[in-house]
């Protein structure tokens, strides 16, 4: 067909350009399928002209499922401001960086020599899910650029050579392969079978998405289709979609799942969660699935049946528990993933603060709690970026939970705040960067220099990074071949050879950045000779010379020191040096000495103190002699301060004491540095940036309850000591303020019992206890005080204002009667009585129990009592023990007394006389009268029952009746009933009932009954109270109610007053009425509340009052009272 030939051609173009042609295409073949192939990329028509910073785009392809693909890319360096960040995406927002791995590399290389940054990206075995649009972002700083790419991947094709080849069979299988007929209907079979498996092919797969993800999606909802998408770098939504309804449509009910995991679970690191599965059979066998690996039970695998639940807890998890799970039952999966969340980052240990100078370097350490994480570094408010670094001369750096920021060599744009960030905490310290002072060493020295002799100009500096350079009357000196610069260390050179007299002049060296010059000058020596026939006596050419006269030379410890004496005489004279008394001769070491004809030179190389001394030089010839005497002096640092030591210590200051060095280095000590440091760091703070010229020094702001150590440098003209020994570790802390409230609580003939309370401020050291101290003011009086010790020493002391009198005190007796026992105690018949009544008193008091002004039963009632308390048990309660006992306690004269009242009750009697009065209709009147026994308490009510007299069955008529009669309505007629009623109290039913003495006979309709004359009863009656107010007794803050019972009808309207003022509307009170019991609810009483309460019922026939008194105490005396 013609035309389907251009799309074939199409479809064979982009095939060659993703691989090579087959190699078995045979040659015939080859002519024809040349022209399909794509021209060279240099003259493909088609081709873009690159822009932007792109020297050449990424190309779209077309690729087999399961070969591999690379995407060429090159970026033009010159057009970038730094090194370039490459980003690939899938789509617009999948960035391929994620999935690096087997399937998915980059390469990145750069040729230095072009420029160009070559990009590059690796997909392995291409699924069809890879398909679709891509997108290379390129970003250096400012500049960002990014291009678009496509790859279509297409199902595996086979070998259309080999195919037809192998398709088109010769009939005659006798002959060669070259002869006999072709056989067509074997290669339309045959393509046929391909044309259906291709078909099948792409219906099983029409997106190349794995079968494990369809299974998550078909048990997802609807809202978590396009995160699972996102998750798994699904570009074809639409696709998906149509794919995933198509499929829903044929999922059926799972036979062994009731119900299945969910999507997805996530848990914080360090916790525990529960995979929960419901399955249909419970003898099914089920296994668990950690990334395809069977999971055995264990103890961070817990495994649990719970009826037809399944539940896999994982305990501690941790990032390797981030995994997909699966369970198995039977033929039928599940399977979930769970997201492992990291914790916060705490800091463990925080930045610190740090002074120092230009060009130090410089590491600013922070620890946090977790290894490798992720850490923010901000300088001023400005996060700094490892972009930045190369521009900043800075660098991070990580070791384990330590995060570095390292300065190479620190400079003053590099000081400011420094602050870290992470997701659970921050921290900030200070970088202070100075300039360092640059100071002089050993300045230059004037020279005078005869012709054709060297000239040395030298200086040394403290510092060995400066460089300077050397000026002649203010014009700049070049080297040459006569001259030579040199800089070694701290020492500058300039060294002129074969000098001349126009050499003659001012030299000075400028240190470079510093406002500092050294200059010296050359004087040229012109030797004029005379031819003197005669001798001459030897002379030594000093400023001072003879035997009377001195010349003092000083030189710092560590230079070099070279003394040419210049000698004449004729004949030349023998030259000798004497270091004291000694003679020195030696012309090699580090100090010797060095002859020529007419000049001794004594050199010492790296003077030491030990080289300090006089010494003598001596010439002599036949003509005479002549001596002179140099003092060489050695000036040198001090040594460090000794006995360093803090004397004392207190909240954040410390007192830091030491002795001057015992050698000043030759020079005065013009005063002290003094640095200190936490215990454990390496980092030493300056205390003082200018010297102190005391040998003591008060620190101050310093964190109480912290480790420090100290040293002390000594500084004179030379410079700095070396540092003192440190300070043994001392911890700024400072003494308890003085204990709080000290009492007495107790005082008898022989002990005395105080009470305080702790100091107010303890600090940081604690408390390790206290001192009580005592002090006789005479033989009867003693004053006390106490005092709080802790490491620091001694508190102020706390002191009694007044003198304690040893003595007993007398201690007036009180009952501390419980509150439950302030009402009538009630127990039942059988029961025990135990009573514990508190009560206190000095000495001793006498305890009496008494019945009736009597003294108890000794047969019936025991009775304990001890210091403080005393005990009533009686072991079996009964009726005759009822009654209102009475407590004395007595000391001397003094008497407190308290009332118990004991009611002991049991169930009442039967009631009496039970009839029935009268009967109509279906309805029967009962009465009765009251049991002559209500158990000692009153009679509640009670429950009446009815009987058919054929069945003799009893049923419940009415309970809790309070009368002494009733209705009983709804009898059947015809039948002929008994009644019987039980009395009630507060132990409940009678044991035996009442049983009415009559029937109650319901005749049938159509009898007629001639009424019965009665006169109407009159119910009505004045209100009347049957159980009255009690005084009551309660503790502020709890609520309370009162209770009593009226009777009244009509049913009398109740008001309830308040110190005879009525209670109205507040919510503090509430008033509730149900069946004649009256309750009045206190909400929260306060002492206010305190007062008379009275209940009034009013009708038309009268009215009742009833009242009490109402106590309200506070919390301490409640204490008491219940204590």
């Amino acid at each position: 067909m013609p035309e389907a030939k251009p799309a074939a051609e199409k479809a064979t173009k982009g095939k060659d350009d993703a691989k090579p042609a087959p190699e078995e295409a045979s040659p015939q073949e080859a002519p024809t399928e040349a022209p399909k192939e794509a021209p060279p990329e240099e003259q493909s028509p088609i081709a873009e002209e690159p822009t932007g910073i792109f020297l050449k785009k990424p190309e779209s392809v077309s690729v087999e499922n399961g070969k591999d693909v690379v995407i060429v890319a090159k970026v033009n360096g010159k057009e970038l401001p730094g090194k370039p960040t490459i980003k690939w995406f899938k789509g617009k927002w999948l960035e391929l960086g994620i999935k690096s791995g087997a399937r998915f590399s980059f390469k990145e290389t750069h040729d230095s020599a072009s420029n160009v940054y070559n990009l590059e990206l690796h997909i392995g075995k291409v699924v069809l899910g890879d398909r679709g649009d891509y997108r290379l972002e390129v970003k250096a700083k400012d500049t960002c650029d990014s291009c678009g790419f496509n790859i279509d991947v297409e199902a595996p094709v086979q070998d259309s050579a080999g195919q037809t080849l192998e398709s088109f069979k010769r009939l005659d299988d006798g002959k060669s392969e070259d002869t006999g007929e072709l056989d067509f209907s074997g290669l339309l079979k045959k393509r046929e079978v391909v044309e259906q498996e291709k078909k099948k092919k792409k219906d099983d797969d029409d997106l190349g998405i794995p079968p494990e993800i369809w299974e998550l999606l078909k048990g997802a909802k609807k809202s978590e289709y396009e995160k699972i998408a996102f998750q798994y770098g699904i570009t074809d939504l639409r696709g998906m979609l149509k794919r995933l309804k198509k499929a829903k449509v044929e999922v059926k009910k799972s036979e062994a799942f009731i119900k299945k995991l969910d999507p997805a679970y996530q848990v914080d690191r360090g916790n525990k969660i529960k995979l929960v599965v419901e399955i249909s059979d419970p003898d099914l066998p089920l296994k668990w699935f950690k990334n395809g690996q069977e999971i055995k039970p264990s103890s961070k695998y817990v495994f649990e049946n719970v009826g037809k639940k399944r539940i896999l807890t994982i305990n501690k998890c941790t990032m390797a528990d981030d995994a997909a799970y699966e369970v198995a039952v039977a033929d039928e999966k599940c399977m979930t993933e769970v997201f492992v969340k990291e914790p916060p980052v705490l800091i463990v240990t925080p930045l610190e603060d740090q002074q120092v100078y230009v060009g130090d370097r410089v590491e600013m350490a922070v620890e946090v709690s977790e290894d490798g994480a992720q850490v923010k570094w901000m300088k001023d408010g400005v996060e700094m970026t490892r972009e930045d670094s190369y521009k900043a001369r800075y660098r991070f750096k990580k070791d384990g939970k330590r995060h570095i920021l390292i300065f190479s060599e620190v400079s003053l744009e590099d000081r400011g705040c420094y602050q870290v960030m992470t997701n659970g905490g921050q921290c900030e310290a200070e970088l202070i960067v100075e300039e360092k002072q640059l100071e002089v060493l050993q300045d230059i020295a004037d020279l005078t220099v005869k012709a054709s002799d060297q000239a040395v100009f030298k200086c040394e500096v403290s510092d060995d990074k400066v460089t300077g350079k050397w000026y002649k009357n203010g014009i700049e000196v070049r080297p040459s071949k006569r001259i030579t610069i040199s800089h070694v260390g701290r020492i500058h050179k300039l060294v002129i050879d074969d000098v001349r007299p126009e050499d003659e002049g001012d030299y000075t060296f400028v240190p470079d950045g510093y406002a500092l010059s050294l200059s010296a000058k050359l004087n040229f020596l012109e030797i004029k000779v005379e031819y003197v026939p005669k001798q001459e006596p030897p002379k030594i050419h000093l400023d001072c010379s003879g035997k009377t006269s001195e010349n003092a030379i000083t030189v710092v410890a560590g230079n070099k020191l070279r003394l040419d004496v210049a000698i004449t005489g004729e004949p030349p004279p023998l030259t000798t040096w004497f270091k004291g008394d000694e003679v020195f001769s030696a012309t090699e070491g580090r100090i010797r000495i060095e002859n020529r004809v007419d000049c001794s030179s004594f050199v010492i190389e790296s003077a030491e103190r030990a080289d300090e001394g006089r010494y003598t030089i001596k010439v002599a010839n036949p003509a005479g002699e002549d001596v002179a005497s140099i003092f060489l002096r050695v000036v040198d640092v001090p040594d460090p301060p000794e006995a360093v030591r803090v004397t004392s210590v207190g909240e954040d200051w410390a007192i830091l004491v030491w002795e001057p060095p015992k050698y000043d280095g030759g020079q005065a000590v013009t005063g002290y540095l003094v640095e200190r440091k936490k215990k454990g760091s390496h980092r030493w703070m300056k205390l003082n940036f200018e010297v102190f010229t005391e040998t003591t020094y008060e620190c101050t702001r310093m964190i109480e309850g912290v480790l420090y150590e100290m040293r002390v440098f000594a500084v004179n003209a030379i410079g700095v000591s070396q540092p003192s020994i440190n300070t043994k570790p001392f911890m700024p802390i400072a003494p308890t303020s003085a204990p709080q409230h000290l009492t007495v609580e107790d005082v008898t003939d022989t002990t005395t019992t105080l009470k305080w309370r702790p100091p107010n401020r303890i600090g940081a050291g604690g408390i390790d206890g206290y001192l009580v101290e005592y002090c006789l003011e005479d033989s009867a009086r003693i004053i006390f005080r106490v005092v709080g010790v802790n490491i620091a020493g001694r508190s102020e002391p706390a002191t009694l204002a007044q003198p304690v009198t040893i003595q007993e005190i007398v201690e007036q007796p009180k009952i501390r009667l419980p509150r439950h026992l302030r009402q009538t105690y009630i127990r039942r018949v059988g029961e025990q009585i135990n009573l514990l009544i508190p009560f206190q008193g000095k000495p001793r008091p006498q305890v009496v129990w008494t019945k009736g002004g009597a003294p108890v039963d000794s047969s019936r009632v025991n009775v304990r009592t001890s210091d403080i308390d005393t005990v009533f048990f009686v072991r079996q309660a009964a009726r005759s023990d009822s009654g209102e006992y009475e407590l004395n306690v007595q000391i001397e004269n003094m008497k407190d007394a308290a009332t118990i009242r004991i009611q002991v009750v049991e169930k009442a009697g039967p009631p009496m006389n039970v009839m029935v009065k009268e009967v109509w209709g279906t309805n029967a009147l009962v009465e009765w009268q009251p049991p002559k026994d209500d158990g000692n308490s009153e009679v509640t009510g009670y429950l009446i029952q009815k009987a058919d007299k054929k069945t003799m069955e009893w049923f419940t008529v009415y309970e809790h009746n309070r009368q002494t009669c009733c209705t009983v309505s709804d009898l059947i007629m015809g039948n002929e009933y008994y009644f019987r009623v039980f009395s009630e109290n507060i132990c409940g039913l009678s044991e035996s009932p009442g049983l009415s003495k009559n029937t109650a006979q319901i005749l049938k309709t159509g009898i007629n009954l001639k009424p019965f004359e009665y006169k109407e009863h009159d119910f009505r009656m004045a209100p009347k109270f049957l159980t009255p107010l009690l005084d009551r007794v309660i503790v502020a803050g709890y609520a309370a109610a009162l209770y009593c019972a009226v009777r009244g009808h009509p049913k009398p309207k109740v008001v309830w007053m308040k110190n005879k003022m009525e209670i109205r509307e507040d919510p503090k009170f509430v008033m509730t009425n149900f069946q004649g019991v009256l309750t009045l609810n206190i909400r929260r009483p306060s002492p206010f509340d305190s007062g008379t309460y009275s209940c009034r019922a009013v009708n038309e026939l009268g009215e009742a009052l009833a009242e009490c008194k109402l106590d309200v105490r506070g919390e301490v005396a409640a204490a008491c009272l219940s204590g």
